[in-house]
């Protein structure tokens, strides 16, 4: 049987342009050559659309939305530095993750226009402008303010479908984020409305030609599985979605833990080990 290769496609972020990650980003660029990974893509963060959307951390380093523009604007600079000088050890793509708050998507536009990057991996990690990824206490908030985990699931999967439909982005990241901080998420996954929505979603990806990624980052926080959860993995399967791997790095110490069991599990459930990339958006 032909060796897997190791791939993140949803990977490299760094404390050097991240402020909840660690490292430089040449050290995590470093690790992922040492590890013997084939390709490896560089995912940091887009800045936020304004000043009401920095997390606790940023305002705490006195950050700013202008200011995280332009510490934007010297990793897209460093990312292709590095791409250049490891071309002969790794392959090195270039992309950046986004935002859903309002005003992100308008702004990732423009960010697209301005730095050429070879792909995009659309995130969603706010409804209703509350960052629900941040901390269980904001989770409840947002489910409070939606009125309800139903409510909640619904709303993530709306604004997913919204920044699919305008951003096309080559890559979808952690699809099921939403499930985070809620133990009971394989039922409430199943709601009719949920359903409904992640249905539509996973139809859309698959017409537009994009890629999943089977982000393995939940499992070093104690999840029981990857972002995708295992009915959503499924439909996938059956849709012929390509799904890709991603260990969504950030530092050197988190730099493909957890990849290879993620691998293992596509590899047993069917899925086309010969990994598809992302290709660079249209202009």
């Amino acid at each position: 049987m032909a060796t897997i290769e190791r791939v993140s496609i949803h990977g490299g972020h760094s404390g050097e342009f991240c402020s909840h990650a660690e490292d430089r980003l040449e050290e995590v660029v470093q690790a992922y050559a040492d590890q013997g990974f084939a390709w490896v893509g560089l995912t940091e963060h887009m800045p936020p659309s304004a000043d009401a959307y920095l997390y606790p951390e940023e305002r705490q380093a006195g950050l700013t939305a202008a200011a995280m523009t332009e510490r934007f604007g010297r990793y897209m600079d460093e990312a292709r530095r590095l791409q250049r000088l490891y071309a002969d050890r790794i392959e090195v793509l270039v992309g950046f993750e986004t935002e859903a708050t309002p005003g992100a998507i308008t702004l990732a536009e423009q960010l697209i226009v301005v730095y050429a990057p070879d792909y995009i991996v659309g995130s969603v990690h706010h409804v209703e402008g509350i960052p629900f990824d941040y901390s269980e206490a904001e989770y409840r908030r947002a489910v409070e303010a939606l009125g309800g985990m139903e409510a909640l699931y619904c709303a993530y999967f709306d604004r997913q479908h919204e920044l699919i439909e305008r951003l096309k982005p080559q890559v979808v990241g952690h699809f099921d984020l939403i499930r985070l901080f809620d133990p009971m998420y394989r039922r409430n996954l199943m709601y009719p409305e949920v359903l409904k929505r992640i249905k539509c979603n996973l139809e859309l990806i698959r017409d537009l030609g994009l890629i999943l990624d089977y982000n393995v980052a939940a499992l070093k926080k104690g999840a029981f599985e990857p972002y995708l959860s295992q009915p959503i993995l499924n439909q996938a399967f059956y849709l012929r979605i390509p799904v890709v791997p991603g260990d969504d790095s950030h530092g050197v110490a988190t730099v493909g833990l957890h990849l290879d069991e993620g691998i293992r599990v596509l590899a047993e459930r069917g899925f086309n080990t010969r990994w598809r990339k992302p290709v660079r958006p249209s202009r």
